[in-house]
């Protein structure tokens, strides 16, 4: 399944045409009888033999799973209408349709698939509410780990016209942090920088005009955010970077996060 590509890993990589590649290369490696999943909006030509099944919230792609007055159809037949989705956000939506591409086109039955749909709530350190308190919604969105997952977290949010309060930063991968300015500026109060990445993260946000915080750890980042977010606001934690610097994966970065979160 090929949701997107997006800048990623860089570091590793080198540049982003040899990260396309590598991404190309599980794809290249199929045969004739498996099924290679993508985006209508991909254009890129990823090789191998396998049948395509494509995805696309325009009407008009010719996808197999389309999205048209606000329902799911698997090659123009109803499957389900957005609101029964357990889980919030246009990002979600196309996860829902890739989801029940990979399944409807494997022969699982239409029931099972909308049932699903409607009863998966999410995991674990993805825009993960871990708790209200006084007012403020505290979310756990430690797997996003490179900037564009960053971004779609502050869309979502800014869908809800909620404030944020951001806690970003840790490993930068050679990532460029621009595309968030725009993000930044329309629903963030302040952004609380953590990691080794924090000095270089300020400097691409500068042009967002909001105050950049030097919390350097998780545990200042939650107790200024703590001192500052008013009710009805949001604390993200939403690094947009690795987090090695720090924590040994972005599962214990998380876990430390609601930990802290608890104690309030």
């Amino acid at each position: 399944v090929l949701l997107n590509i997006e800048p990623d890993h860089l570091d590793r990589h080198g540049t982003f045409e040899a990260y396309v590649e590598a991404k190309r290369g599980a794809f290249k490696r199929q045969p004739p009888d498996a099924i290679a999943v993508l985006s209508a909006d991909e254009p890129r030509e990823i090789g191998g033999a396998a049948r395509r099944v494509r995805f696309g919230l325009a009407p008009d792609t010719g996808s197999d799973v389309t999205y048209r007055s606000q329902w799911i159809r698997w090659r123009g037949e109803r499957l389900l209408h957005a609101d029964e989705l357990g889980v919030p956000g246009a990002h979600n939506l196309e996860n829902a349709m890739a989801a029940a591409a990979v399944t409807l086109a494997r022969g699982v039955d239409p029931d099972a698939v909308r049932e699903g749909l409607r009863t998966f709530a999410g995991v674990p350190h993805r825009l993960e509410l871990v708790a209200e308190r006084d007012g403020v919604a505290w979310v756990n969105d430690s797997k996003a780990t490179n900037v564009a997952s960053t971004g779609v977290a502050l869309r979502t949010f800014a869908l809800r016209d909620a404030r944020v309060q951001l806690i970003l930063g840790g490993r930068t991968k050679a990532q460029d942090f621009s595309p968030l300015v725009e993000d930044v500026a329309a629903i963030c109060d302040a952004v609380r920088l953590i990691g080794e990445g924090a000095g270089e993260i300020a400097a691409a946000l500068a042009p967002a005009e909001v105050p950049m915080i030097f919390a350097e750890t998780l545990e200042r980042a939650v107790t200024g955010a703590r001192t500052a977010a008013r009710p009805g606001e949001v604390v993200l934690l939403s690094p947009a970077c690795a987090s090695f610097d720090q924590y040994p994966d972005f599962e214990a970065r998380g876990e430390h996060f609601r930990a802290l979160v608890e104690r309030l």
